[in-house]
């Protein structure tokens, strides 16, 4: 990536730096409003105080990590996020395109993400992509990665530590009701390829509340788990390494779900029934 580039993400121009702060500015509003909801926020502590971290999370169908991830970070430590997003949202113009980088969002392209890791910025990369929020039936709370390893090569080339970050509740606002593999999945699958040109962008059939679209009211439940270190010890092949490192976070967000997941599944408040507030699951307090 140019030198140009890297000056126009870190000095964007007034129209989105104006944009910036009006978005910063809502978001500090809608604090109270986040806050009723009762997210189970844990782990923060785990964050780097000095910026140099990649946090590489699950998507889920509703989407809500990648507003919920970088505002948490923000909160708690002043830094600003910058999330690596799809090409395709990337490269909008216009209006659209000012808003996702008034929000830090770039394209999550290697090149990218190289630059932002020698200026020491904060990352936020989903390494499922846009086919990972898609889950058909039996597919919720798991990671479709599906061999991508480039967030783990960046990261030893660059020795930036890795926060995983997992978030549950988000599989639980719609429910699937279409299986991987079946004549749907087939059908949607051209659809999109017709309509965008990517042929892994099939999206199930879905539910809400009853048979409506209204989302499930569902609490969210996210924990920043324990930085990786990706130091490539001596006399071991970059390859190898590289392998080990996204094995490690892989392994590290999945237990991260699945412990997430426990503590949901014994929260009278999953559901934001308001007479459950009190007896809402809360995080173990942080020394």
């Amino acid at each position: 990536m140019s030198t140009l580039n890297i000056d126009e993400i870190m000095n964007p121009p007034g129209r989105v730096q104006t944009l910036r702060r009006i978005v910063e500015s809502v978001a500090d509003r809608a604090a109270p409003l986040i806050d009723l909801y009762r997210p189970y926020v844990d782990g923060l502590s785990n964050l780097p105080s000095d910026g140099r971290f990649l946090l590489v999370g699950n998507h889920t169908q509703f989407g809500v990590e990648g507003l919920l991830i970088p505002y948490l970070v923000r909160r708690e430590t002043g830094m600003r996020v910058r999330p690596l997003a799809d090409r395709n949202f990337g490269r909008m113009r216009g209006l659209p395109g000012d808003l996702l980088a008034a929000a830090g969002a770039v394209v999550g392209a290697p090149e990218t993400a190289g630059e932002l890791m020698r200026h020491n910025e904060p990352i936020l990369v989903f390494p499922g992509g846009g086919r990972e929020i898609a889950k058909f039936k039996g597919e919720e709370h798991t990671l479709r990665w599906q061999g991508r390893a480039g967030f783990a090569r960046l990261s030893v080339e660059n020795n930036y530590p890795i926060v995983p970050v997992g978030l549950v509740g988000g599989d639980d606002v719609y429910r699937s009701l279409t299986t991987r593999g079946g004549r749907w999945e087939r059908l949607s699958q051209g659809l999109a390829e017709r309509l965008s040109g990517r042929a892994d962008m099939a999206v199930p059939l879905m539910r809400g509340v009853g048979p409506t679209l209204i989302p499930r009211p569902q609490r969210t439940y996210l924990r920043f788990g324990a930085p990786i270190a990706t130091a490539k010890p001596a006399r071991v092949a970059n390859d190898k390494w590289v392998a080990t490192v996204k094995q490690c976070t892989q392994e590290s967000l999945e237990q991260t779900i699945a412990d997430l997941l426990e503590v949901r599944n014994g929260d009278p408040y999953r559901e934001l029934n308001p007479l459950a507030w009190q007896k809402a699951k809360r995080p173990p307090i942080e020394d």
